[in-house]
Order: structure tokens, then sequence, then C-alpha cells
């Protein structure tokens, strides 16, 4: 079998190989949308804190030349990844549908003539 890269991907297969995952160590039971949420949150903080005192350029440099640094990222963003899929599956959500919803709201909200090159908020555009 090669390698299944994303354009090879469906999202109701992630949902699906992560539920089995779960049930087969019946792990269900404690996969509710608040320890979820928080599950999330502390896996956010992981991959964030491998960033701390780093400047973006020290980023970069870092995942272009230190194999382990980035497989370290890719593990920690695979967590958050896989949370958020967990949490979708606990709360009943279809993960498409939602954000083709939040980015149409974030169109309207930042339009591209006053967002453009700006980093500012949409109630400050």
């Amino acid at each position: 079998m090669g390698l299944i890269m994303d354009k090879d991907t469906y999202i109701q297969e992630l949902k699906n190989l992560l539920k089995d995952f779960r049930d087969k160590r019946d792990w269900k039971q404690f996969h509710n949308p608040k320890d979820l949420a928080e599950a999330i949150a502390i896996e956010a903080g992981e991959l964030l804190e491998l960033f701390l005192w780093k400047t973006p350029e020290d980023i970069k440099e870092k995942m272009n030349s230190d194999s382990k640094f980035k497989e370290k990222v890719a593990e920690e963003l695979a967590d958050v990844i896989n949370f958020c899929i967990n949490f979708a599956n606990a709360a009943d959500l279809d993960i498409h549908t939602i954000v083709k919803n939040k980015l149409a709201k974030n169109d309207k909200k930042y339009p591209v003539d006053k967002a453009k090159g700006t980093a500012n908020k949409y109630n400050e555009l």
C-alpha cells in the first residue's frame, strides 16, 4: 500500500479511524465534549510550547533543518487534530459543514477590500 496523502483522504475516513481506535480501548466513556475540549486546549499548549522563546525566523530554520523538531511539531499537531476530530464525533458535528459555514461568516466579517494585508480584527477594519 502506498503513502496516503491529504488529497487522497476523506474526513469521514479519519473520523472512522479515530472511532475505531477509541472503541477498541473502551474510551468512548471519556470522550464527551467537555473533556475533549480540555484535551484540545492541553494539546494546543504542548504544540505552542515548542515555539516558546523562538522567533519566527528561528522556527522556520528549525523546521527546515531539524528533523526531530519537525517530527515533534507534527506529533503535537496530530494530537490537536485528533482531539478536534474526536470532539466532532462526540458532539455529532459534520466537520465539512462547520468549516464551510465558519468560512462564509468570516468572509463577511473580513471583506477582502478591508482585510487584505492587515491582521486587524473585524471590528477594527
